[in-house]
């Protein structure tokens, strides 16, 4: 397993970065990437679609412009399910990506959320062998995809493109047993095929930075001095064939926590570990849906409905109290090919199927209540 030559396992996600109005903050940008860049961190990520384009282009101003080239490495994402109606169209989005950063070429480049329904037009457009023809020519260095979606699904790609030099996971100890996101099962896979793994939401979303108080009062016995967000980045540091950790930071402080504990990356001890599997007890004893993630409703579902995915986004509220980000997960899951909550008929197809005999139909109005709410 390959670190690609790369010194430091932690890499600067641009993707929450600090806005003026409407518009990236590049001055905070800029303060936060030369603080990274004065530690000896040097990989950073985007993708075509973060922020309209516009971290992209922070990239290039806050990066590209000025620093030499071989000092940093520079990753980005093409998303061929957001708005192509053609292979070429699809195969635009690399050079609209080069020009937006001017980086001349990308050291990692990776097919974007690969998953459900958005698989199909990598496929159609041909994408997995495009970016092979663009590291041929030298225009990309590595290849990857990041993916969201089962261990099943995850082992038939590897097996499949073994040309992949990598995998781009969500791995974190709240996702560790997920039935959606399924971040053990995810990791296993990929070890299994021995690929390098970059890790994507190791705080989920910000929400194990911020845990409910009786997590925080775990965590704070254990080391009273360790932030919640650095048991949960050198937890995703710590397995094995994980060669970088991403973080999406906002603002300066985030940056120097994070630096304080990656800067001398220690991989988590037997004791530590001890914690988090406390922690992660306590996080599943939480009162949730206990829904199991098997899939079966939506099948049967006339309307198109991705129960599961609702309610993993209802759990997120239940568990995490963060209604923020459950309304976001919501949101996006309607983007991605599911009918709205409030669009079930109340059929009861779903209730008929259900190997946990859930009450759908009533757990679906709850989280529409919660979750459609403005």
């Amino acid at each position: 397993m390959t670190n690609f030559g790369i010194k430091k396992n932690f890499g600067f996600g641009l993707m929450r970065l600090p806005l003026k109005g409407e518009d990236i903050d590049i001055e905070k940008v800029i303060e936060m990437v030369d603080l990274f860049m004065s530690k000896g961190f040097t990989y950073f990520d985007t993708a075509y679609g973060y922020n309209n384009g516009k971290s992209e282009m922070a990239a290039k101003a806050a990066i590209v412009d000025r620093y030499p080239r071989e000092s940093f490495q520079l990753a980005t994402k093409l998303p061929a399910w957001a708005g192509p109606k053609t292979a070429e169209e699809a195969r635009q989005m690399f050079w609209t990506s080069l020009e937006r950063t001017g980086a001349g070429y990308f050291d990692f480049y990776l097919l974007h959320n690969i998953g459900g329904s958005r698989l199909q037009k990598f496929d159609e457009y041909g994408m997995w062998d495009y970016v092979q023809e663009l590291k041929e020519k030298g225009l990309v260095r590595h290849i990857g995809f990041s993916f969201h979606d089962n261990a099943e699904l995850l082992d038939k790609l590897l097996t499949e493109h073994p040309e992949m030099d990598f995998v781009q996971l969500q791995l974190n100890y709240g996702d560790w047993e997920s039935v959606t996101v399924q971040s053990r099962k995810c990791h296993e896979v990929a070890v299994k095929h021995n690929k390098p793994i970059i890790v994507m939401e190791p705080v989920k979303g910000g929400t194990l930075a911020n845990p409910p108080e009786s997590i925080l009062k775990v965590l704070k016995e254990a080391n009273p001095d360790a932030s919640p967000a650095s048991w949960a980045i050198r937890f995703a540091a710590s397995l094995e064939n994980v060669f970088m950790v991403l973080s999406g930071m906002t603002t300066l402080e985030q940056m120097q926590d994070n630096l304080s504990f990656m800067e001398n990356f220690q991989p988590l001890n037997d004791e530590e570990m001890a914690v988090i599997e406390k922690v992660r007890a306590m996080l599943d004893a939480i009162p949730r849906i206990e829904c199991t993630g098997c899939g079966y409703c939506v099948k049967e579902c006339p309307q198109g409905i991705h129960i599961p995915q609702f309610f993993d986004a209802a759990n997120r509220y239940y568990v995490f109290g963060d209604l923020r980000n459950a309304k976001a997960s919501y949101l996006i899951e309607t983007r991605f090919g599911s009918a709205k909550g409030s669009e079930c008929i109340a059929c009861g197809s779903c209730e008929a199927v259900c190997p946990q005999k859930l009450p759908i139909i009533e757990e679906m109005k709850k989280t529409v209540e919660l979750l459609e709410a403005k």
